[in-house]
This record gives structure tokens, sequence and C-alpha cells, in this order.
């Protein structure tokens, strides 16, 4: 006697469909396109939410940038004066203060550039 396990296939294949809802034409109706779909569709969703991260870091880069040459410091130079001064706030944050709090990014930079002034000094 033949056995299809056909509960189980049925389930696999309806899931299939489902998770393809919203393609269009045949790869949302038949199942074998669907699959290819459905499999590509995720593996571009793993792979751009590594690079959602990247492309966030690159903005915040270029925004405290923008906003660190305006007040007369390089990103690179700005970014190892809050090192030396043991400021800890990543990217993001000092991308929003940059962005909207101009007082409070200004005093980062006098903060950053008085650690540079006594790191080339005790060297």
């Amino acid at each position: 006697m033949r056995v299809t396990n056909a509960p189980a296939s049925r389930k696999r294949r309806k899931r299939m469909i489902r998770a393809a809802k919203g393609f269009r034409m045949r790869r949302s109706k038949l199942y074998r396109y669907a699959s290819d779909a459905v499999d590509h569709g995720l593996q571009y969703a793993y792979r751009d939410r590594k690079t959602k991260k990247r492309n966030y870091r690159a903005l915040w880069q270029i925004r405290i940038n923008a906003a660190a040459r305006a007040a007369g410091i390089t990103y690179s130079r700005l970014m190892e004066g809050l090192k030396a001064a043991k400021v800890a706030l990543d990217r993001k944050i000092i991308s929003d203060l940059a962005a909207t709090d101009a007082a409070a990014f200004t005093e980062l930079v006098n903060v950053a550039q008085t650690a540079l002034q006594t790191k080339t000094a005790k060297a």
C-alpha cells in the first residue's frame, strides 16, 4: 500500500502559499514558484538585516562629520578626543545630538578638544 503523508504535505504546501501572499502572479498561486520566491525573500531579509545596521552606522557617521566640521574639527579627531575623554556615548546618540541639540554637541566638541590637548601634552 502506498503511503502519501497527505495531511502533512498539504499543510507544508499551504504554509508556503500563505507565506507568498502579496507576491504577484504564479509566485503567489503555485507551490513550485511560491517556494522559490519565499526562499529568496527569506535570504534577502537575512542579508538586509545586516545591511541595515551598516547603512545606519554610515548615516550616523556622516551626520557627526558634518556637524563636527561645522564646529571646526574633523570626525576622526572628534572620536579620538571623545575616546580619550572616556565619553561613553555611541554614534547613534552623538548623531542625534548633532541633529537636534546643537548646544550639547558643542559641549561634546569642547570635551573632545580638551582631551586631545591633554593627550598631546602628555606625549
